[in-house]
């Protein structure tokens, strides 16, 4: 890489050019995220047009959101004790196997409420399966010293893809029938295992218990003993309880800005498009030279921005702190991304992602719960206001406490060696 490479603002997408197996897994990973964001627009859709409910579509989302979570513990474990390339390939094929039934299901002259229910927690089981076993194979992909900037070329592409994918889906679903939705997904999780079949072996270098639970017991055990690990996981469960915002953005409308519609979704692609920018502007995040204490000043900046938000009653300025809450958020879980992996050896690769991925899909949770409660008790404004504030307040307190990440490299040269 040259020293231009290395100094830009920019993500640099040249191990696209020089790691096949990288360029491949980037391929499946943004095919399978276009399908993916297809079905989140077709599921509701379908579930809503049989019931008129919108209790049933929350229902189908959270039965998903159960059988992801499960799905990430499991997957870690499974990933620290079996060959991860086939585990990713059973775990894909098993999905697309899935979305053919929900086709199937759709095109039934009376489509099953169940079915619908059951293969949505099939689905967020296996998906989850397979994205911890990517995720525990990319340093042996990439190289350590390269996982942020395979992170960041990842980011680019999911963040569009997320854009892209719901409007294509929903212009699909006009046109024709929900069920296309799922059989277009499907035929794109064919697409990726063709991709993803080139990839080597990948055994884990050391399996110490074939017990799911011992297993899984011993990724916390790690998680709880490493100071780094721990401290990166606190403070991202912070950062992910922030952005549980976006479920007073109907209310700010309604009693704030204005605009109906408009101005809502105007908020909710605010946040997005800033993680986009986060995506492609992130090269600076690879020489800088206390990366922890950067990402703990980052998240605290991501604080003072919902603190913004809350004391203004200006739209424009409002979007405008949403975007640079979103992009400054993007960077932060990329740092965090990149001392969880550098600071994991191969064998606890797969917990450790798992567990991190969890909290990171429950923190939303229960960030959505705390906020929506906060509102019963206070206006939207004071709610955002006082959850950024308290957020502040507690990441000051970690500042000063997690001295170790304050100071730590973004890899362990000790584990960089034994790699």
């Amino acid at each position: 890489m040259s020293d231009t490479q290395k100094k830009s603002m920019f993500v640099d997408f040249s191990l696209l050019a020089t790691h096949q197996n990288f360029r491949n897994v980037f391929i499946a990973r943004t095919i399978s995220i276009l399908g993916l964001g297809m079905l989140s627009v077709a599921i509701p859709v379908q579930v809503y047009s049989l019931t008129n409910d919108s209790l049933q579509v929350g229902i189908v989302m959270a039965l998903e959101g159960i059988g992801m979570f499960v799905g990430l513990l499991l997957g870690g474990v499974l990933a620290d004790i079996y060959e991860r390339k086939k585990l990713i390939l059973l775990a894909r094929g098993t999905c697309g196997l899935g979305f053919v039934a929900m086709a199937i299901n759709a095109w039934l002259p009376d489509p099953s409420l169940w079915a619908i229910y059951v293969l949505s927690i099939w689905d967020g089981f296996f998906g989850a399966l397979g994205v911890t076993a990517l995720m525990a194979c990319m340093p042996f992909i990439v190289g350590r010293e390269n996982l942020m900037q395979a992170r960041a070329i990842s980011m680019v592409s999911v963040r569009l893809a997320t854009v892209i994918s719901p409007a294509v889906g929903g212009i699909i679903i006009a046109v024709s029938d929900v069920a296309w939705n799922y059989m277009i997904a499907a035929i794109g999780t064919g697409i990726t295992l063709i991709a993803l079949l080139s990839l080597p072996t990948m055994p884990p270098k050391e399996v110490t218990t074939h017990n799911p639970l011992k297993s899984l017991w011993d990724g916390f055990s790690y998680l709880f003993t490493n100071k780094i690990v721990a401290s990166v996981v606190i403070m991202g469960t912070l950062v992910t309880l922030t952005t549980a915002i976006r479920v007073l953005f109907p209310a700010l409308a309604d009693t704030v800005y204005g605009g109906g519609a408009w101005t809502v979704g105007l908020m909710y692609s605010a946040v997005p498009l800033g993680a986009t920018m986060g995506a492609i502007i992130s090269g600076w995040a690879n020489h800088i030279a206390k990366p922890g204490l950067v990402m703990m000043l980052i998240s605290l900046a991501a604080f003072l921005c919902l603190m913004g938000i809350g004391s203004t009653t200006y739209f424009p300025l409002a979007l405008i702190l949403l975007v640079t809450f979103g992009y400054l958020v993007s960077i932060a879980s990329l740092l965090q991304y990149s001392f969880v992996q550098g600071h994991t050896p191969d064998h606890y690769l797969g917990r450790i992602n798992g567990i991190w991925t969890a909290q990171d899909a429950s923190g939303d949770s229960i960030g959505t719960l705390s906020i929506g409660a906060l509102g019963k008790l206070l206006s939207s404004l004071g709610s955002i206001f006082t959850f950024g504030a308290v957020a502040m307040g507690l990441g000051v307190i970690l500042l000063a406490c997690l001295k170790t990440l304050r100071t730590s490299p973004l890899n362990d040269p000790n584990i960089i060696e034994e790699s």
